[in-house]
């Protein structure tokens, strides 16, 4: 293992696979990712670096994870280091390195740059984006079915998020007279604010919750339990906090476009274009539902989301 520094604070981890490394007439050579943050203090953090160790294990290379990457500066600087340790396959974990990437393409031409969530791409920049309008959709009707105040509320990071228009609209299909109050914290990270509003929502009546920001969501979760209330979990299966409390969770399974990405890239079948996934591709998928809902429901919605699947449509366009 060794580390990389520089005048700003970031982490390099390296996996060093057991023997020589030996790619043959493979594209890859070593890969990397950056995060805005650090991998702890959120599951669509971890989740990815998952997907990108699986990567250093399946084809024998060293892998290198940057945390706290967010300025111009900061980006350019990485991607730098990254490149003269002979990394290739660069993910950038946030839709925030879309416009960065779609800048410094030119200038590494044999570098191809992957992020998450974003309009940006060129001939060696891609965009892999999660179709989050139908997790949303499902989301909204478990918790119109599970609420008893018809008060609902849903803090969100930000307004562009696609799960918000599902959720409402999912809401409104299982219980048109249930009221969605939604709220942003216009931040990932913000877990003092999306208290506050939860705090806002409860005393209005709120009796379900939907987070939407992953570095809060936890915490939302667990101020649901303390007031006996429901939460749906968001990113990851978040029912180890409280079965009863957790609904279900919206998970989407990042670490599998990492290998998907990986995989393309190394057969140099890697599109430099914007790609977008969703429950056909099995990298979102709703977790087990908790046991307060009635088993009748759980069939009902397993029913619904299989028929998703197979025609790609949501029952109110039936």
């Amino acid at each position: 293992m060794k580390q990389i520094y520089s005048f700003f604070i970031i982490i390099s981890i390296v996996i060093i696979a057991a023997g020589c490394s030996s790619n043959g007439n493979d594209q890859i050579q070593n890969a990397g990712m950056l995060v805005d943050g650090t991998i702890e203090s959120q599951a669509w953090g971890e989740k990815g670096y998952e997907g990108l160790k699986q990567i250093g294990e399946e084809y024998d290379i060293n892998v290198f994870l940057k945390e706290n990457i967010t300025t111009e500066q900061e980006i350019s600087e990485a991607v730098d280091e990254l490149v003269y340790d002979g990394v290739n396959l660069i993910f950038g974990h946030s839709s925030i390195y879309g416009s960065y990437f779609s800048e410094l393409a030119e200038s590494y031409p044999d570098v191809h740059f992957v992020y998450f969530n974003g309009g940006y791409y060129s001939d060696n920049v891609t965009s892999l984006n999660f179709n989050a309008h139908a997790m949303g959709f499902f989301a909204g009707m478990v918790a119109a079915e599970m609420s008893t105040a018809n008060q609902i509320g849903m803090i969100s990071a930000y307004q562009w998020q696609p799960e918000i228009e599902g959720f409402f609209e999912g809401v409104k299909y299982r219980n048109p007279s249930a009221n969605v109050m939604i709220e942003f914290v216009n931040n990932w990270n913000d877990s003092e604010t999306a208290v506050d509003l939860y705090e806002q929502m409860r005393a209005k009546g709120a009796d379900v919750f939907y987070p939407t920001g992953d570095s809060y969501s936890k915490e939302i979760i667990q101020h649901a339990k303390k007031d006996g209330i429901h939460a749906i979990g968001y990113v990851a299966d978040q029912s180890y906090i409280d079965e009863e409390t957790v609904l279900t969770s919206t998970v989407q399974h990042v670490d599998k476009l990492y290998e998907y990405a990986a995989e393309k890239f190394n057969e140099g079948e890697l599109e430099g274009k914007i790609m977008t996934f969703d429950f056909q591709d099995e990298v979102i998928s709703l977790s087990e539902f908790s046991p307060s809902i009635p088993e009748s429901f759980q069939d009902y919605m397993d029913d619904i989301i299989e028929e998703y699947i197979e025609t790609d449509l949501l029952p109110n366009e039936g």
